[in-house]
């Protein structure tokens, strides 16, 4: 059975990607949905004395206190801080693109809710042959674009949901994150205005440098109808064209 749910991608690494996917998840598991988390391959991993951590996966697990395998929530790990193929290569592996879309299956009938987090940018390779764009066009969920608040952002928000469009990809809409602590400079106080008033996709709102406990008392971010923003993903029921 399929489940609904959000592939959240951002307009470039490291602006958020994780944080809006954790808050969503917290978010919607307050409200007593069942909600699973998935990233079809991880690259850059943190070094300990236990040997590597992938985050991004660590803290997408955690979310879900932990109920699922983590070779559920990520089928691929690779160690260097690069895309996964690159860092694939240098492990003398290949990104297994069976394991993308099978991974993706699983869930189907698992959870209510399903939220994706993808991987780098919007163009970001995944595999030697496919994008993450590619991959959420085959996932066919509607895509969250979470965008950093600073000098920039309007021409990446803008190229990315250009990008989207072009591919004919469902949109849910854009969020702005700022990622830098610290009081907002003129560019980043001035962002919103100028890319609702540009964008021809929702701007769902605003999260200023905070914590994820912190977040979940915004006022937008808690009335924002999460579940109307998502659908069945297509490759759940086979149907992947």
């Amino acid at each position: 059975m399929p489940c609904d749910g959000l592939f959240v991608i951002g307009t470039d690494t490291g602006v958020g990607k994780t944080f809006v996917s954790i808050a969503i998840v917290r978010r919607l598991r307050e409200l007593g949905v069942r909600v699973g988390v998935y990233k079809p391959a991880a690259s850059g991993a943190e070094q300990t004395s236990a040997g590597p951590i992938w985050t991004d996966v660590r803290d997408l697990s955690a979310a879900v206190n932990d109920q699922f395998p983590h070779d559920r929530v990520c089928p691929q790990h690779f160690v260097a801080p690069v895309a996964p193929p690159v860092a694939a290569r240098l492990e003398g592996r290949q990104v297994d693109e069976s394991l993308l879309i099978d991974g993706l299956r699983w869930w189907g009938g698992q959870v209510d809710v399903l939220i994706i987090e993808g991987v780098g940018g919007l163009l970001s390779p995944l595999s030697d042959r496919i994008s993450v764009a590619d991959f959420a066009g085959r996932a066919g969920f509607p895509l969250l674009i979470v965008g950093r608040l600073g000098l920039g952002t309007i021409n990446h928000t803008l190229l990315s949901v250009e990008a989207v469009l072009r591919r004919g990809l469902p949109v849910a809409g854009v969020v702005l994150n700022q990622a830098i602590p610290g009081e907002p400079d003129l560019a980043a106080a001035t962002n919103p205005d100028e890319l609702a008033r540009r964008l021809p996709v929702p701007l769902l709102g605003v999260i200023p440098h905070t914590s994820t406990a912190d977040l979940l008392r915004l006022g937008w971010f808690l009335r924002m109808d999460w579940r109307s923003l998502m659908k069945p993903s297509r490759a759940q029921t086979g149907n992947t064209n």
